[in-house]
């Protein structure tokens, strides 16, 4: 498990690392962009958030527990999701589509945020979306031949991996500082909270998710194995048996 400023000296390293060839035409087709462009255009929206309402939230609990660190941790994890969106807002600038400023998915996940103050559901709703991200964006690069979509996607999904970890370590620490009734009645909320997310996000892209070759049942049983290896690995902590083991 990593420490808050050993991940800061992992997010820094990682903007500096270049994945994209810009230099190259975006050759999508036009039915590759009737397939995936409204949803590339929600997402592209949700990853330019401003992230005020978590580093607010960070800012509380870092205070709390004396941890400085977390709070430049949480504002390089923003910087690396707004990198994200600012990529996939230069291709859409290169297909001539334009960015919206609304959709109705992104208003609801923001109105959540915005009612939200605790850092555990904070950290329970970023897993949630980041594993969500995980199969989206997997599906996009899948759902076209154009390869600088395809490297996009690559960059995006590399960076995924270590987000969700970061988040994970954050709520198996918050997880393993309740009581054992409190435990028992947070996990299955996790879960359901984890799996209605997925749910929510599929019902909003799933056209983009069937190109990229998911129909629900496959995507779902890929949303339960990743809420199987996130949330569950919390299960053994319900005893305290394995207390701040690494993931």
């Amino acid at each position: 498990m990593r420490s808050s400023q050993e991940w800061v000296s992992y997010f820094k390293d990682n903007l500096e690392i270049k994945r994209i060839n810009w230099q190259q035409p975006a050759t999508i087709t036009e039915q590759e962009q009737k397939n995936v462009l409204k949803a590339l255009q929600a997402w592209q929206l949700g990853e330019t958030s401003d992230g005020k309402n978590l580093l607010k939230a960070s800012s509380i609990y870092a205070e709390k527990i004396n941890d400085p660190y977390y709070i430049k941790a949480v504002q390089l994890f923003i910087r690396e999701e707004q990198k994200h969106g600012n990529n996939l807002g230069r291709y859409l600038d290169m297909i001539e589509q334009p960015k919206i400023q609304k959709n109705w998915g992104d208003t609801l996940f923001r109105k959540i945020r915005y009612l939200n103050n605790s850092m555990e559901w904070w950290t329970l709703a970023v897993i949630s979306v980041e594993s969500t991200a995980q199969v989206f964006y997997q599906s996009l690069k899948d759902a076209s031949q154009c390869n600088l979509l395809k490297e996009i996607c690559t960059d995006i999904l590399i960076d995924e991996a270590p987000h969700i970890r970061f988040q994970q370590e954050r709520l198996a620490i918050i997880f393993y500082s309740k009581s054992a009734t409190a435990k028992n009645i947070a996990l299955p909320f996790y879960k359901f909270f984890f799996l209605s997310t997925s749910v929510v996000v599929w019902f909003a892209h799933r056209k983009l998710f069937k190109a990229g070759g998911n129909d629900f049942r496959r995507y779902f049983r890929k949303m339960r194995f990743k809420c199987a290896k996130t949330i569950g690995k919390l299960k053994f902590s319900v005893k305290g048996d394995y207390a701040l083991q690494p993931f």
